[in-house]
């Protein structure tokens, strides 16, 4: 099935989505494409038709078995030209992010087995979120997320869970990527900030920002 790069940003926004909850809603999808909900539901009605979407009423919609595989599909090119733009062309993680948003709907399969071939199979982007192998596998990593956690707890950072180019380039600034040493020092009651230490630094991260930073517990760095 051949699809309109809108269709496919679509797919894409309802698997992640559905990463955190089973059944994904108008609202929900409409807030993560930056869209009205009356375009997002309108967009649900014609996936439904196409038989790439199941809709429950007030409920909201999920993937069926073909709409998760071209989901997969899109992840696999926008993961792999993000890796490949970051360790062989340079670029920083949130330009990555922006660019891989174009290639994504541009590269064939047998071009996304090349690059993955090319960069020797890696099983995470530069944000640490899992690459879907070719036959639309996903590697599992298990992390919970920074504000979570209590103070004298640490470990690694396993992904950043956002693709907004502002919040990576704020945390790239911190310090804050995958496979950095991080400990909780203090936190602030009634949700106030959390302060960590990240290598040798020590941050205050607000507790909205603390939410996107999956981290494995008292795993350390080899």
């Amino acid at each position: 099935m051949e699809l309109s790069s809108q269709i496919e940003d679509y797919l894409k926004s309802i698997y992640q989505l559905q990463t955190q909850h089973p059944q994904v809603s108008t609202t929900a999808l409409a807030e993560r494409l930056g869209i009205s909900a009356p375009t997002a539901s309108g967009m649900m009605r014609k996936l439904a038709e196409l038989g790439l979407v199941e809709h429950q009423p007030y409920k909201g919609v999920h993937l069926t078995a073909e709409g998760e595989k071209l989901a997969l599909g899109v992840l696999r090119a926008h993961r792999l030209s993000e890796t490949y733009l970051v360790r062989v062309l340079g670029f920083s993680w949130d330009e990555a992010h922006v660019e891989a948003e174009r290639l994504e709907h541009a590269l064939s399969p047998k071009l996304v087995d090349r690059l993955e071939e090319a960069l020797d199979y890696p099983q995470t982007d530069p944000h640490g979120h899992p690459i879907p192998t070719r036959d639309g596998q996903v590697p599992c990593c298990e992390g919970v997320p920074l504000s979570r956690l209590e103070p004298g707890d640490g470990g690694v950072i396993l992904q950043i869970w956002d693709d907004s180019p502002e919040l990576l380039r704020y945390l790239g600034e911190l310090g804050l990527y995958p496979q950095a040493q991080i400990a909780v020092l203090e936190m602030a009651p009634f949700r106030g900030p959390i302060r960590v230490q990240v290598g040798e630094a020590v941050r205050i991260l607000g507790r909205e920002v603390a939410e996107h930073v999956i981290v494995q517990v008292g795993l350390e760095v080899e």
